[in-house]
């Protein structure tokens, strides 16, 4: 299985470099020169590290395969992703999206939905969940909120404070007002 450590932004310069989301927390482990990434879409890659460097709180990125910023140009957008056989297996801290996509969401033993994607955020982590009627709520990704974590059945149990649904709810999802003409 695959997992997404980067998206690739805009070009810095003429030599080929490019800005990069950052989405793992081991940046200085992931991005050293050698390192080889698959990349979404396939057609773009795969890319070898060639130079890392930050700037200001920017990562700046070179690859073998990217000589000039017309290249560069080219992969804006793209997604960089690992094999998570290279990862280690000691990391009891976290999971991983991947891992947590598709889970059910339950309160209590009703299912509120399904965890459509995790949004991670300097503050606190949001976990997405997609309601049986097409509606999504962003979660607070915190143990208060979010108890249990059961890879294994297939669920997270939720123990959301009243009102968290409305409150977080996107407009598809909020409850219609009553009487509206």
């Amino acid at each position: 299985m695959q997992l997404q450590v980067a998206r690739i932004g805009k070009p810095h310069g003429i030599r080929g470099e490019v800005t990069v989301e950052v989405l793992t927390d081991a940046p200085e482990d992931r991005f050293v020169p050698g390192t080889e990434f698959a990349v979404e879409p396939a057609s773009s890659g795969p890319l070898t590290v060639r130079s890392a460097r930050w700037n200001k709180d920017i990562l700046l990125l070179g690859f073998e395969e990217v000589a000039d910023r017309n290249r560069a140009e080219a992969l804006r957008g793209a997604r960089l992703f690992i094999e998570t056989g290279d990862l280690e297996e000691d990391d009891d801290e976290g999971w991983y999206e991947h891992e947590l996509v598709g889970l059910e969401a339950r309160v209590g033993d009703a299912v509120v939905g399904k965890v459509t994607a995790l949004n991670t955020a300097p503050a606190q982590d949001l976990l997405m969940v997609t309601t049986p009627d097409g509606g999504e709520i962003l979660i607070p990704f915190v143990e208060q909120i979010v108890p249990e974590v059961n890879i294994e059945a297939g669920y997270i149990l939720l123990t959301p404070p009243d009102g968290l649904f409305e409150l977080n709810a996107d407009d598809a999802s909020a409850p219609e007002s009553e009487g509206r003409d």
